[in-house]
């Protein structure tokens, strides 16, 4: 049975999960940890549950995802899963960075590439990924279909989509990937947004206002 443990972390008030079973075996998604202080909360969370982390996942490379990564890879030395179209996000990390006034510098990650179709598998617990461009090009969704949920990154939110004013982003590409690779799913599905609270793909189907 996955654990799902949540961390709002710097000044976007990100999301960065903790997926984890009895085995103590781990996944890290988008890690958004900033400064001492945010770090120190996930790392204690590890220690005291006496976690691995198997695997660094990111939906996206947006830099209030990846405040944390370089950290997480030399802590953890597993390699990082992106989707191919979102490595020149992340190589954008340092310019990223500076328009917000921010001094990051470029990761030097080792990194693994997730596509469209492709199923990861957590200790026989199986993620479907999606690729649901249009916040960022290389936007993935995981899907968990058993206990019947999805890391839906900053595609979907509790009554809100993500902003595709941004490079590469596109909105009727956006709304499309929703509309035909989640909003086809169960309804009782849990959504783990990038930001803010946890949402189901019914209320979505029925309230976000992006699709009246």
């Amino acid at each position: 049975m996955l654990q799902i443990q949540g961390f709002v972390f710097n000044f976007a008030s990100e999301n960065t999960y903790i997926l984890y079973n009895e085995n103590k075996n781990a996944w890290l998604i988008d890690p958004g940890n900033m400064n001492d202080q945010e770090t120190q909360a996930i790392d204690n969370f590890i220690k005291e549950n006496g976690l691995k982390i198997q695997k660094i996942l990111l939906t996206h490379a947006h830099i209030d995802h990846v405040f944390g990564l370089q950290w997480a890879f030399d802590t953890f030395k597993v390699p990082v899963s992106i989707h191919p179209d979102e490595k020149e996000i992340l190589d954008m990390l340092a310019a990223s960075g500076a328009r917000f006034g921010i001094q990051i510098q470029p990761v030097n990650v080792e990194l693994t590439y997730v596509n469209e179709g492709d199923q990861l598998d957590f200790d026989g617990e199986k993620f479907n990924i999606y690729h649901v461009p249009g916040h960022s090009p290389g936007s993935v969704v995981c899907h968990n279909e058993n206990q019947n949920f999805i890391i839906s990154g900053d595609v979907l939110f509790e009554g809100s989509i993500g902003r595709t004013d941004l490079y590469k982003g596109n909105y009727e590409q956006l709304i499309e990937g929703i509309k035909t690779k989640l909003f086809i799913l169960n309804d009782k599905t849990q959504v783990f947004s990038g930001h803010g609270n946890p949402t189901t793909i019914g209320f979505e189907r029925q309230y976000n206002p992006f699709f009246k």
